[in-house]
């Protein structure tokens, strides 16, 4: 079975940001693209390029969406690719042990 992605709407863009709780500038610097067209993507004022589009949402990905195809019941949406509880324990391990150096071993 093929799962294809949706197409990235200003409305899946914004709601996906809003899950990885993410500013449009942090996106839109992992993105490559000039954080204001992200605003304006957001809002329904611009459209974007397939390659800036997917660029997007590769960028919120990263940070943690999952963008979830239209299917029989017609809906599509996004969700977090981790529970609450999953996203917690991972920042804890990221910050087990202190900060990060090279290793004499």
């Amino acid at each position: 079975m093929d799962i294809q992605r949706p197409q990235l709407t200003g409305d899946l863009a914004r709601a996906g940001r809003a899950l990885a709780q993410v500013s449009f500038e942090v996106v839109a610097d992992r993105a490559g693209v000039d954080p204001e067209r992200l605003r304006s993507f957001e809002r329904g004022t611009l459209s974007m390029s397939d390659a800036d589009a997917d660029s997007i949402q590769d960028a919120l990905e990263y940070f943690g969406v999952i963008f979830l195809p239209e299917d029989e019941l017609g809906g599509y949406g996004v969700r977090r690719k981790f529970a609450r509880g999953g996203v917690k324990r991972i920042e804890n391990w990221e910050n087990e042990g202190g900060p990060a150096a090279e290793d004499d071993i």
